[in-house]
């Protein structure tokens, strides 16, 4: 099998499988696992903001030129209507008013569609250079750990028990596969497929940095508020480094 391939599954499960660990460190510790997520969340904001910021969006923007703003604007006003009209991509534990059990079907299914995105923007980002596609990945992972603690900790509090918590998840991770394979595979040969991907992707990432884990720091208690903000620098430092040791050009 082709190594480049094999490379791709590398980060596709990176992205997606790997991500589980935060909902596993759920299962057998739940207190352990919200104080993780009280700092995963501001530090994965920061990767998120740096990863589209200074990776997708000017390979976008080199590809696809400025169209990819456009493409970025569509895509948050979108995935706006989706959230407010259909199911929510992302979830957290109580920041809902629907009864856990009836928001069980929109947590799994909103889950798979958000770990498909992922793929394709691994997929995407991996066309252009591997560097750029591990560090999405790497990106994908760290904003997948606090999201997997909150989805195990709705569907825990809808009832259902541990395993079946932990393969509904493995399931719907498993979802950013089919994103990578057919973006790697059919999207190359397309007529500026890569340069909308890529747009695609950094106006995916920006919009969960804008929409859900930034406004979940800025309402962290006051005592908290330090810490969030050098969690959220230490993100941006992280891909910032990244771009120095893993260079895209």
């Amino acid at each position: 099998m082709d190594v480049s391939f094999l490379n791709l599954l590398a980060l596709a499960f990176l992205g997606s499988v790997a991500g589980l660990v935060g909902g596993i460190i759920f299962l057998f510790n739940g207190a352990w696992a919200r104080s993780l997520a009280k700092y995963a969340v501001p530090f994965a904001a920061g990767v998120l903001l740096a990863v589209s910021f200074l990776d997708l969006l000017p390979e976008a923007v080199e590809v696809a030129g400025e169209s990819a703003f456009a493409i970025i604007l569509v895509v948050f006003i979108c995935l706006f209507l989706i959230e407010r009209f259909l199911f929510h991509l992302h979830h957290h534990d109580g920041g809902h008013a629907m009864d856990k059990r009836d928001m069980v079907p929109l947590v799994i299914f909103g889950d798979t569609i958000h770990n498909l995105l992922d793929g394709v923007a691994i997929g995407a980002a991996y066309l252009v250079n591997p560097a750029l596609g591990a560090t999405v990945a790497l990106a994908t992972f760290f904003h997948e750990t606090p999201h997997e603690i909150a989805d195990f900790g709705i569907l825990l509090s809808a009832g259902w028990k541990r395993k079946k918590v932990f393969f509904a998840n493995f399931l719907s991770a498993l979802a950013t596969f089919p994103g990578a394979i057919l973006t790697y595979k059919y999207s190359g040969g397309l007529d500026n497929a890569t340069g909308i991907l890529l747009s695609l992707a950094a106006g995916f990432f920006l919009y969960i940095a804008a929409t859900d884990f930034l406004p979940e720091t800025k309402i962290a208690p006051k005592d908290s508020s330090l810490k969030n903000i050098v969690f959220l620098i230490l993100g941006v430092l992280v891909i910032w480094l990244l771009g120095l040791l893993l260079p895209h050009a």
